[in-house]
C-alpha cells in the first residue's frame, strides 16, 4: 500500500547485510555480546541477525530517597495476540527460536501484495501493502497498520531499557472474529488463552537463555506483588498476566440464555489463577453471560454490534441512563463486508440519541465470578464494562472494601475515577498522541494528587486500536535524537531493525520499541513534564494496589445464617419460597419477598450484642425508595442508624458510626415499585 514518505526512512549499513548473509549460510545461532559479562543489563549472547535496541547506559534499579520504586507501567498490552483469533489476524511473532527472519514475517495470505489481508483491508487499509518484514519493513509495523506484530522481544526490551518496569500482558482473543478470518487452529477462546500463557513463559525462557540461564533475564513473569517489587528493584521488567476475552470460561449468552454455570466459572478461575493470571475483564466487545459491555462507536461499533448478533443472536439494546455516566454512542452505518454477514431481512437496529446506556449490567453469574476473583485475590478490569455493570461491580467492591480494581486504557467512564481511587485502585490512559494524552491526564490530575497515586498508560500494542501518528520533524514537541531517559541512566537513539530506522517524529508509534520516544515527546509537550513525573510513579502505585489486593481480608458477616423474621412473606406458588432466612443464606440466587404494601420489615438476630457500623443490602427489582436501618439491643427499643428517601435499588451500603446492637431491622417506608420489598442478601459488619 502507499504510505507517507515518512514511513520509508532507511538505515542501510554494511553490517546488517553481512549478518543477514551469515544467517542464510549458518542459521541464527546466538553470538557473544560485545561486552559480555561487563554489564548486567546486556545479554551474554544474542541471536544473529537480530533487531537493534539502540540504548546505552544502565537501567535504573533500586528505590528512590523515599523508598519507592521508579518506572512506567504499560497496563494494557497484548504480547501474544498473534496466537489469538485463529492465529492469522496479527502477523508475526514476538520471538522465534528460528530467529528474527521467522518472527518478523507476514501471514502467508498477505503475499504477494497484501490484497489477501482480510482484516488489514477491512480496518482501513487501501487493499495492498508490501508484505515483506525483515529486513526491509517497507510498510509494517506502522502506527496505522492493525494486523502486524508490534511486540518483537527486542522492541519490548527497548521499552524496558527506556524506563518501563511493569507490563500487563492481556491474553486476548474472540471466537467470532476467529471464525470469519483465515486461521490455522480452532476458535475456542480458552484454548487460545492457554496457548498465549504458555508462549509468554516460553518468551521468558528465550530471554533467560541470552543472559546465561533460568532467572537471569530482564523479562520476569510475576504472580505476586512482593515478587514484582523485587523484580522492579532489580531494574528488570515485571510481567503480569491478564485476560481480556469475550467469552471467558465459555460464558457466552445465546438469545439471553447463559451457556455456562457456576461450576464452569469456578473451574475457569482456578485454571487462570494456576496459569499465573492476576487480572481480568469479565466482558469484552460482546455482551456475555457475565455482563453487558460498553459500546464501541462509529463504524467499528456497528461492526462489533453485528459480530455480537452473529455470536449471540442479539444486538445491543439501550436505555436512558440513570446517572451521569454513559456508554459510548453506537454508529449507524454498517461496513458492507460486515453487513453482508447478516441473514436476509436482518439489519442493525436504530438507537435513540438520548438512550446511551446498555440495558445489560452485571448478571448474577457475573457477580458470582467477581466474588470468585475476590476470593482468589485477582484484580478486576472495569474497562469494557457497561456503566450499569461497572456501577454494580463498584457497589460490590465497596461493600467488600476490596482495592483490586483497574482501568487500564481509557474504556471506563471517567466519572468512576474517584470511586476507583477511593478503593485503592489503579488507572491508566490509552496511548493517545502526546497532546491528547497530556490533556486526558490533566482531567484527573487533582484526584491523583488527592489520593497520592501515580499514573500509567495502556499501549494496547497488537490490540488493533491504532497508535499516535507522526507529528513532523519540525513540531514543537518533536523528539531530538539521541535523548536521555527520564531516570537519567540511559541514552536512546533512533531504533533500527534490519534495514529500517524508525523515528517517532516521522513514523509515529509504529511498535513497542518507540514507547520511550513517545514518553520523551510527552515531556516536551506543554504540561507534559508533570505527567511524566506521575508516570514515573506508576510502578509504585500499581504495586501498592496489587499488595493491598493480596492483603485484603473479608469482613465477618454477622448476619450470615442467623435467625431472621419478617412482617410478611409473599406467597407465589408451592414450588418457590421467599422465606426471610433466604436473605442471609449466602446465595444471591435466593431472596426474601414481602407482601405488596409499604409498611414492611425484615429483622436479623445477631445472637449477641456486637458493634455494628455497616449494613449492605442486595435488592431485587422490587426495592425500597424510602427505608431505615434500625438497631436494638433487646428487640424492643429501636433507634434509627441510617435512612434514605432516594433508594435506587441494586446494591446499597449503609455506613454509620459503629454502635452496639443485637438486632438489625430493615424498615420499609415507601416502595419503588407496585410489588413489595425483596432482598437477595443482607450483610451486617462491624464497620
Amino acid at each position: 500500500m502507499t504510505r507517507p514518505t515518512t514511513h520509508r526512512a532507511r538505515g542501510y549499513v554494511l553490517v546488517p547485510l553481512l549478518l543477514a548473509l551469515a544467517a542464510v549460510l549458518f542459521g541464527s545461532a546466538p553470538v557473544p555480546a560485545a561486552d559480555a559479562g561487563t554489564s548486567w543489563w546486556e545479554p551474554v549472547s544474542r541471536p544473529s541477525p537480530d533487531s537493534g535496541v539502540n540504548v546505552t547506559g544502565a537501567p535504573f534499579r533500586g528505590t528512590d530517597a523515599q523508598g519507592r520504586v521508579r518506572g512506567f507501567v504499560d497496563a494494557h498490552n497484548h504480547l501474544m495476540s498473534n496466537e489469538g483469533f485463529g492465529g492469522r489476524m496479527i502477523c508475526g511473532k514476538p520471538f522465534s527460536e528460528a530467529g528474527v527472519t521467522d518472527a518478523l514475517k507476514d501471514c502467508p495470505e498477505h503475499y504477494p501484495d497484501g490484497s489477501g489481508a482480510v482484516f488489514e483491508n477491512l480496518t482501513g487499509g487501501d487493499g495492498h501493502h508490501d508484505p515483506v518484514g525483515w529486513p526491509t519493513f517497507e510498510d509494517w509495523p506502522a502506527h496505522d497498520s492493525l494486523s502486524h506484530q508490534q511486540n518483537y522481544y527486542a522492541w519490548v526490551e527497548r521499552a524496558w531499557r527506556g524506563g518501563q518496569r511493569v507490563l500487563v500482558n492481556d491474553l486476548v482473543t474472540n471466537g467470532l472474529i476467529c471464525s470469519l478470518l483465515p486461521r490455522d487452529r480452532g476458535c475456542d477462546e480458552m484454548e487460545s488463552i492457554r496457548l498465549q500463557a504458555r508462549r509468554t513463559y516460553e518468551m521468558q525462557d528465550y530471554v533467560d537463555r541470552m543472559y546465561g540461564g533460568p532467572g537471569k533475564g530482564w523479562f520476569r513473569i510475576v504472580t505476586g506483588a512482593a515478587q514484582a517489587r523485587s523484580v522492579v528493584e532489580q531494574g528488570k521488567l515485571a510481567v503480569v498476566l491478564g485476560v481480556e476475552t469475550s467469552e471467558p470460561f465459555g460464558c457466552k449468552q445465546v438469545l439471553d440464555v447463559a451457556q455456562c454455570d457456576r461450576a464452569d466459572i469456578d473451574r475457569g478461575l482456578d485454571e487462570l489463577h494456576a496459569l499465573g493470571v492476576r487480572s481480568m475483564f469479565l466482558c469484552h466487545k460482546f455482551d456475555n453471560a457475565l455482563c453487558g459491555v460498553r459500546f464501541d462507536s462509529g463504524t467499528t461499533g456497528v461492526a462489533v454490534n453485528i459480530g455480537q448478533f452473529l455470536s449471540t443472536g442479539t444486538f445491543w439494546t439501550t436505555e436512558k441512563c440513570s446517572g451521569p455516566q454513559q456508554d459510548n454512542p453506537i454508529g449507524l452505518t454498517a461496513p458492507p463486508a460486515m453487513a453482508a454477514k447478516l441473514p436476509a431481512g436482518v439489519s442493525v437496529p436504530a438507537y435513540a440519541a438520548d438512550a446511551r446506556c446498555n440495558t445489560r449490567g452485571l448478571t448474577r453469574l457475573g457477580e458470582y465470578a467477581l466474588r470468585g476473583m475476590i476470593d482468589r485475590g485477582m484484580m478486576l478490569e472495569l474497562d469494557h464494562m457497561s456503566v450499569k455493570a461497572a456501577g454494580r461491580a463498584l457497589d460490590i467492591l465497596e461493600a467488600e472494601e476490596y482495592p483490586g480494581v483497574l482501568s487500564s486504557h481509557s474504556w471506563m467512564d471517567m466519572d468512576w475515577t474517584e470511586r476507583l481511587y477511593r478503593l485503592g485502585g489503579f488507572a491508566a490512559s490509552y496511548m493517545h498522541g502526546a497532546e491528547g494524552f497530556v490533556g486526558e491526564a490533566a482531567q484527573k490530575a487533582e484526584l491523583r494528587r488527592k489520593y497520592g497515586v501515580g499514573f500509567g498508560y495502556g499501549t494496547d500494542m497488537n490490540g488493533v486500536g491504532g497508535w499516535p501518528g507522526p507529528v513532523g520533524a519540525g513540531a514543537p514537541n518533536a523528539v531530538t535524537y539521541p535523548f536521555r531517559s527520564v531516570d537519567g541512566g540511559s541514552v536512546l537513539d533512533r531504533q533500527v531493525t534490519g534495514e529500517r530506522t524508525w523515528d517517532l517524529n516521522t513514523d509515529g508509534a509504529a511498535h513497542n520499541g518507540l514507547v520511550p520516544d513517545w514518553i520523551e515527546q510527552i515531556r516536551l509537550t506543554g504540561g507534559g513534564r508533570a505527567v511524566v513525573d506521575e508516570l514515573a510513579l506508576g510502578a509504585e502505585s500499581y504495586l501498592r494496589t496489587w499488595k493491598a489486593t493480596e492483603d485484603h481480608e473479608p469482613g465477618i458477616d454477622l448476619a450470615a445464617g442467623r435467625p431472621v423474621t419478617a412482617s410478611t412473606t409473599q406467597w407465589w406458588n408451592p414450588f418457590v419460597g421467599f422465606a426471610p432466612g433466604l436473605a442471609v443464606d449466602g446465595d444471591t440466587g435466593t431472596r426474601w419477598a414481602s407482601a405488596w404494601s409499604d409498611d414492611q420489615w425484615l429483622r436479623v438476630d445477631l445472637g449477641a450484642v456486637h458493634r455494628v457500623g455497616r449494613v449492605t443490602l442486595d435488592w431485587e427489582r422490587a426495592h425500597a425508595r424510602a427505608y431505615r436501618i434500625e438497631l436494638s439491643e433487646d428487640g424492643e427499643a429501636w433507634r434509627t442508624a441510617w435512612s434514605t428517601e432516594a433508594g435506587d435499588g441494586g446494591y446499597d451500603t449503609a455506613e454509620f458510626a459503629s454502635q452496639p446492637a443485637r438486632y438489625v431491622r430493615i424498615q420499609g417506608v415507601r416502595r419503588a415499585t407496585d410489588w413489595g420489598y425483596s432482598l437477595h442478601e443482607v450483610t451486617v459488619r462491624r464497620s
